[in-house]
């Protein structure tokens, strides 16, 4: 099988390698001006993942995208508009995208696999979410994710084509939830670490508890099935959200909080201002992604933000 994996950043070369090791055809696309690519070129390791020399390393997008059957797309949901622009002029006819990266276009809230359908109308597509992290993977440890799509033909195409010892994957069944969901465990993931930054990680519980209702009540409101939200996509992405120390989520808020640059926004940031548009479109109150946004975008200290959050409130549980 052809494969063509779009971004090589930590997940997407990740991706590469393991796909490579289940013994399909596989390419992996960078643009020129990435460092991450260059240094692939050059050495053809980036530290965390060294690629076979089977798998073909391009800048050539369209030679990326007209040699695949499959188009495994791993880059900032933020840049996913600008992508499908570009692939949307070359021949897609045959071809699946999977998406594997989680997120919800700030500007709109449209979810990613509504963009893949605003440029290219009859493009199969599914998504790849659920915990785990490249570390973890590369030690042998396993995890367990979910493949989703509209189609019930591409989910079973898909699952038996990158299944495996190191990767479970279960059959999603809400793919509205799980893009939600897969999303939404970023936002959940900052606040994690804002309460580590604030040696308030005794909080967590709680955070986990309200943050899946939470999210559970935006992903019924949007026509999705509630339930969904304690499933692999989100719940289930917790730990490696909430907790590793890989978290890019979980580490921004940590840093954030204690006034020390992390160096770049991460992805869970845009997905807080593009969920607080969904809460007013459907009527839904999320104050922990509230919470959030009053931190980075607001002028009040995380300590009395994220107290008044957890501490202050008298009401009942459900």
């Amino acid at each position: 099988m052809n494969i063509s994996v779009i971004g090589c950043g930590r997940w997407g070369s990740f991706i590469a390698w393991y796909l490579n090791t289940l013994h399909h055809n596989v390419m992996l696309y960078g643009r020129k001006s990435s460092k991450n690519m260059e240094r692939f070129m050059k050495e053809r390791t980036n530290e965390l993942v060294t690629l076979d020399d089977k798998v073909e390393l391009t800048t050539d997008l369209k030679k990326a995208v007209d040699t695949a059957e499959i188009i495994v797309v791993s880059i900032s949901s933020q840049n996913f508009s600008a992508l499908m622009k570009e692939i949307s002029v070359f021949d897609l006819n045959g071809k699946i995208m999977v998406l594997c990266m989680k997120g919800i276009e700030a500007d709109t809230g449209m979810r990613l696999t509504q963009i893949v359908s605003y440029y290219v109308p009859n493009l199969p597509c599914a998504i790849w979410v659920g915990p785990g992290h490249v570390q973890n993977f590369l030690r042998g440890i396993p995890n367990c994710m979910v493949i989703d799509s509209e189609s019930a033909e591409v989910k079973e195409y898909l699952v038996n084509a990158f299944s495996s010892d190191l990767i479970r994957f279960y059959y999603g069944t809400d793919l509205l939830g799980n893009e939600v969901g897969a999303a939404a465990k970023n936002v959940i993931g900052i606040a994690a670490g804002m309460l580590d930054g604030l040696n308030r990680t005794a909080l967590k519980g709680a955070l986990m508890s309200r943050g899946t209702r939470e999210i559970a009540r935006l992903i019924k409101a949007m026509g999705g099935n509630e339930i969904t939200a304690y499933g692999l996509s989100h719940l289930g992405d917790y730990e490696a959200t909430v907790f590793s120390q890989y978290s890019h989520n979980r580490k921004f808020g940590e840093l954030y909080v204690k006034g020390e640059n992390y160096g770049e926004l991460a992805e869970g940031v845009a997905t807080t201002t593009a969920l607080l548009n969904l809460s007013q479109k459907y009527n839904v109150e999320l104050p922990i992604c509230k919470a959030v946004d009053t931190v980075i975008n607001g002028d009040k200290e995380p300590k009395t933000v994220l107290s008044d959050l957890f501490l202050r409130s008298l009401k009942n549980e459900f």
